[in-house]
């Protein structure tokens, strides 16, 4: 690679963590309105120009420096309970997540999460203006 040369990647850092929530305006009869739990995957991706000075992005480890907070306050806890996760659907969760690491992660690009082996939500950040 030559000194001069730039590319673009995107890097992804996976995290776990248990919770349990309850879907206060689903339908009384929808089976998320009940209480449940889930093992949550979160991926956080970034994405940017590599500089031919480190050849690297960012270090995987300021990603997971910078969700470490995050997965305290979410990890074996009722999400219902956290200010701004009152409904606690997928969507909002991955909303929540966004605006809290968008500060600390230059060219955060997605976070995706997974309730289920099946079921997963993409949030992209707010509509550029």
């Amino acid at each position: 690679m030559k000194k001069t040369d730039t590319f673009t990647v995107e890097l992804t850092k996976e995290f776990r963590f248990e919770a349990a929530h309850r879907l206060p305006l689903a339908p009384p009869t929808h089976k998320c309105a009940r209480l449940h739990g889930h093992s949550f995957r979160v991926e956080v991706t970034v994405r940017g120009p590599v500089p031919p000075e480190t050849g690297w992005l960012l270090d995987f480890a300021e990603i997971q420096q910078a969700f470490a907070p995050l997965r305290e306050q979410l990890d074996h806890y009722y999400l219902n309970e956290i200010p701004g996760l009152e409904n606690p659907t997928s969507e909002n969760l991955a909303r929540w997540i966004w605006r809290r690491l968008q500060p600390q992660l230059a060219g955060l690009k997605q976070i995706l999460i997974a309730e289920t082996c099946t079921s997963r939500c993409i949030y992209r950040g707010p509509p550029a203006d």
